[in-house]
C-alpha cells in the first residue's frame, strides 16, 4: 500500500537561503543565454518583433549561499509575450528588487533589420545588424549603454596608392558601444558608421549598384585607423553622447589576419 504526503512550499527546504561561512561575495550570478521575445521600435515609427538573447545577473551577498534562479525567468515570462526596449529598465529595476540585490545587470541582444534602397537602382533590401543593450544598477545608480555592430567595406589606401590596377578591400565590423544623454535611434548609430566607412553594404544590388559601390570604395580609402578616429570625431560633435567605444576590425583579404583598432572616451574626463 502507497502513501502519499501533502507537501506545501513552506515545507521544502530553501537551501539558497542558507548561510554562506566562506565569507566571500559574488559580483554577478544569475542566468545566460536565455531566449524571449522582444519588441523593438525603429525610427520608421514601425515595431520590430524579434527574439533576444538574454544574459541577467545580480550581486549575492557573502552570507547568502545562492541566489533564485528561478526569479529570473519569472521576471521574463511576467512580461506577457514580448519586452520592449521601453521596458528594459523597469524589468532591470524590478529584478534587482525581487532578488533584494544591492546590484543588477542585464544584457538583451538580438537582430535589428534596416530596409535599405540601393544607391542607384533603388532597389530595397533588409540588412540585418547586432545589437546589444546593457543596463547595469549600482546601488541605486542606474546605467544604460546601447552596442551595435555595423558591417561596413574598408579600402586600404596604401594599396590604393601602390598598385597600378585597383587596390584590396575587404569587410570591416565596427562596433560602436555608447553611453547617452538622451534617446539615440539605433538607426542614428548606424548611419554614422555608415558615413564615415568606404562604402556601406547592401543586401540587394543590381550592376549599376555594384558599380557605385566599388567606385565608391576606391574613391574612400580608409586604415582601421582612419575608420575609428573619424567616427570618433563625429561622437564627439554629438551632444547625446557622453561616453562611447569604437572599434574597428578589418577582415584582411590578403592576409590571414585581421587588422584593428579601438577608441575609448568619457566626455566627462
Amino acid at each position: 500500500m502507497t502513501t502519499t504526503t501533502n507537501t506545501t512550499t513552506n515545507d521544502i527546504a530553501d537551501v539558497q537561503n542558507t548561510e554562506d561561512t566562506r565569507k566571500i561575495a559574488i559580483n554577478k550570478v544569475g542566468i545566460k543565454d536565455i531566449r524571449h521575445p522582444v519588441r523593438v521600435r525603429d525610427r520608421t515609427g514601425g515595431d520590430q518583433h524579434t527574439i533576444a538573447n538574454f544574459n541577467m545577473y545580480v550581486n549575492l551577498p557573502h552570507n547568502f549561499k545562492g541566489t533564485h534562479m528561478s526569479r529570473f525567468v519569472e521576471i521574463l515570462n511576467q512580461h506577457e509575450r514580448e519586452i520592449s526596449v521601453q521596458s528594459f529598465k523597469d524589468m532591470l529595476v524590478e529584478m534587482t528588487d525581487r532578488l533584494e540585490a544591492e546590484s543588477g545587470h542585464v544584457e538583451m541582444s538580438f537582430p535589428y533589420f534596416v530596409n535599405k534602397a540601393a544607391p542607384v537602382s533603388g532597389v530595397k533590401s533588409l540588412l540585418d545588424y547586432d545589437v546589444t543593450f546593457i543596463g547595469a544598477i549600482e546601488k541605486g545608480n542606474h546605467e544604460t549603454i546601447l552596442k551595435v555592430v555595423v558591417p561596413v567595406t574598408s579600402l586600404c589606401p596604401c594599396s590604393k596608392k601602390i598598385s597600378e590596377r585597383g587596390a584590396h578591400n575587404q569587410r570591416s565590423h565596427v562596433t560602436l558601444t555608447v553611453k547617452t544623454q538622451e534617446f539615440v535611434w539605433i538607426e542614428d548609430l548606424i548611419d554614422i558608421v555608415e558615413n564615415i566607412a568606404s562604402c556601406e553594404l547592401y543586401g540587394l544590388l543590381k550592376r549599376p549598384d555594384e558599380k557605385y559601390v566599388t567606385e565608391r570604395a576606391y574613391d574612400n580609402p580608409k586604415f582601421v585607423e582612419d575608420m575609428v578616429r573619424d567616427i570618433a570625431t563625429a561622437l564627439n560633435d554629438d551632444q547625446r553622447i557622453s561616453a562611447y567605444i569604437v572599434e574597428s576590425e578589418n577582415f584582411e583579404s590578403i592576409h590571414n589576419h585581421s587588422a584593428y583598432a579601438l577608441i575609448e572616451k568619457n566626455m566627462g574626463t
